[in-house]
């Protein structure tokens, strides 16, 4: 199973490396550009305890990035009416152009990684992690 782990480090080495030029140009760190993208492609993970929690950066990572992202105007925080410890985090219209760019990026970076796999190695590649995702629900319901 040691290729896998392999296989992750790569990715995200080869994912940090496309992204690099843009967050250069932009000043943004890695990580700030990734939790914006994370907030930006996923509409149901609003809050610092969700980028924690699912993207698996520590909290004083996420903290340090996201005030970062505030204070430049690509983030704006918003309470939660009627529980004021819950703050949602919302891309703002400043945020817009930068995720349009972000998205090019990672559009290109996954061309490029499936660049010798035909449509039918795709789709068997997608199968495949369909169902290993169920089995991983099922495994997580199992949970004690």
């Amino acid at each position: 199973m040691n290729a896998g782990m392999e296989f992750a480090h790569k990715f995200a080495r080869a994912y940090a490396a496309a992204c690099k030029p843009l967050c250069r140009e932009l000043k943004l760190p890695q990580t700030a550009f990734d939790i914006l993208m994370f907030l930006a492609n996923n509409p149901g993970y609003r809050t610092a305890g969700d980028i924690v929690e699912v993207r698996r950066i520590k909290a004083n990572l996420v903290s340090v990035n996201v005030d970062k992202l505030v204070r430049e105007g690509y983030l704006r925080r918003e309470t939660v009416e009627g529980d004021r410890r819950k703050t949602l985090l919302v891309c703002t219209e400043r945020a817009q152009p930068v995720i349009e760019r972000g998205r090019a990026v990672q559009s290109a970076f996954f061309e490029q990684l499936f660049a010798h796999t035909d449509e039918e190695m795709r789709a068997s590649f997608f199968r495949t992690l369909t169902v290993m995702d169920a089995d991983l629900d099922a495994m997580l319901e199992k949970e004690p």
